[in-house]
């Protein structure tokens, strides 16, 4: 027994001693460390001006305050108050009608430029640097433009209307005139990012893909639909995440144009938290309306993020 012991003993090995760190770890260490310092600027900026101002505006919106002195604690008061609040419900079916509008059109013309653009076509680079102009303004001069464009007394549009011998339009006194107003504009100013986007995704496909589509038969439509639509999905997933968080935090080009009318039928939930924020001096109201656009568009963004990743890993 004693010699089993013995050579069990002999044959065990040795306990290990933890290594020390060879170079490449301690590469792999540094450069951990360079990238969190590269990035601690931005996170402590992105904390300072985002995640403060957010958790304030919460913390706000369960107050009844005018921007001044210290606010009353009024709980869900808010929130109850925009069950009733008809003008807060017209907002939102304008935020969604906006949406359900701009997003597919912005989105359907941006990628029928790319398209065009990415073919050979003459003067193309001209065709391409004109509609991504206006990305180079802001939504403020591009909503002044608009204005110029669409006065309804002295406007380009309607002057070259009148000229043709037809009636004019009342683009700022009648309610579906001005809601069209802002769509158009807002496509002219979306749908040059979007075609810049579609114009990368296209020119990552190799045409090899599309010889051999040819070779099988497929026409041009098959080509696009069978080829050129499904690889330019992630494209599309940035796009739409993107356009719909732009639709439903439109402010610039509604405020300049309309100012929400006539009649609140251009209002959208961030000109409406605007007025009762800034102008009515309801603060805490306004803070509760941001609150839930904020919910609504991470609840948008949170399903579709799940709704493409569950058929990307289905595939």
């Amino acid at each position: 027994m004693t010699r089993v012991v013995a050579e069990q003993d002999r044959v065990a090995p040795p306990p290990q001693l933890p290594k020390r760190l060879g170079r490449r770890d301690t590469k792999t260490v540094r450069e951990a460390l360079a990238g969190w310092l590269f990035l601690t600027p931005n996170m402590l900026l992105l904390g300072l001006f985002v995640l403060v101002p957010l958790v304030w505006a919460v913390v706000i919106s369960f107050q009844k305050t005018n921007g001044f002195g210290v606010g009353e604690f009024v709980g869900v008061a808010n929130y109850e108050r925009l069950i009733s609040d008809p003008l807060f419900w017209r907002a939102t079916a304008n935020t969604l009608l906006f949406t359900i509008i701009v997003t597919p059109l912005s989105m359907g013309l941006g990628l029928g430029a790319a398209v065009l653009f990415n073919s050979i076509l003459p003067a193309r680079g001209v065709f391409r640097s004109i509609l991504i102009v206006p990305m180079a303004i802001s939504g403020v001069a591009t909503a002044l433009i608009g204005v110029l464009v669409f006065n309804e007394n002295n406007g380009i549009l309607n002057t070259l209307i009148r000229f043709i011998g037809l009636p004019s339009v009342n683009w700022q006194s009648g309610g579906s005139a001005a809601f069209v107003s802002v769509v158009l504009v807002t496509l002219w100013w979306r749908v040059g990012f979007n075609m810049l986007i579609y114009l990368a995704g296209l020119q990552g496909i190799g045409p090899e893909l599309y010889e051999a589509a040819e070779l099988d038969g497929a026409g041009s439509w098959a080509r696009f639909r069978n080829v050129t639509v499904p690889l330019l999905g992630p494209s599309s997933f940035f796009l739409l995440i993107l356009n719909v968080i732009y639709s439903f935090q439109v402010f610039d080009i509604v405020f300049v144009m309309t100012g929400g009318g006539p009649q609140n039928a251009t209002s959208v939930l961030v000109t409406y938290a605007y007025e009762t924020g800034f102008v009515t001096r309801d603060q805490g109201y306004a803070a509760a309306i941001g609150v839930v656009l904020l919910l609504i568009t991470f609840v948008f963004t949170a399903v579709r993020w799940r709704t493409s990743r569950g058929r990307d890993l289905a595939e």
